[in-house]
């Protein structure tokens, strides 16, 4: 894609965005099904369902994926997919490359064998590995650009509030509330 052909495409949303702000704020929904035999929840993605499991340290058998895994998959495919449009409107040429996120996570903490590890990653690192023929000066461009639109970049650095609520439902055997 070339930057015309981006700006193109962004226009007319940014102009609606300026003449509506409200309309640029999209909700976004992930569900997991609980699996009752097993440990794992299933969250559908837009390319099929992804069984997420205990991490092999947690005690699981590595067949499914973990959520930390899949929480480093997002800042990669975020950051890399942000760093290609930035690229495209700034002109810059890539011919390859990878997006490497790399997270500490002690598993003391999650497993409560220790109460004062730390539950969560304590580290992450992100690593551009980019095959490009441009200058070292529009590269510092490129990545502070991306730094600052990279959704999941923004919203680890800059955590905000999570609300949590439950529904509990209960089905008697042969009953099926309606």
């Amino acid at each position: 894609m070339q930057a015309e052909q981006l700006r193109a495409m962004q226009a007319p949303l940014k102009s609606r965005y300026r003449e509506n702000p409200d309309s640029a704020v999209v909700t976004m929904t992930a569900t997991g099904k609980l699996d009752p035999e097993r440990i794992t929840c299933h969250v559908g993605t837009h390319t099929g369902v992804a069984a997420a499991g205990l991490h092999a340290a947690a005690g699981g058998n590595g067949m499914e994926a973990c959520s930390g895994d899949m929480l480093l998959q997002a800042l990669a495919a975020c950051a890399g997919v942000t760093l290609r449009a930035v690229a495209t409107a700034m002109g810059i040429e890539i011919r390859g490359g990878n997006v490497v996120a790399e997270g500490d996570l002690d598993f003391r903490g999650t497993l409560g064998v220790d109460k004062t590890a730390p539950i969560g990653f304590r580290d992450i690192r992100l690593r551009f590995e980019i095959d490009t023929p441009a200058a070292e000066d529009q590269l510092a461009t490129l990545l502070k650009l991306t730094e600052r639109y990279c959704v999941v970049y923004q919203t680890l650095r800059h955590a905000p509030e999570i609300e949590v609520s439950h529904h509990a439902t209960q089905q008697e055997a042969g009953y099926t509330a309606g």
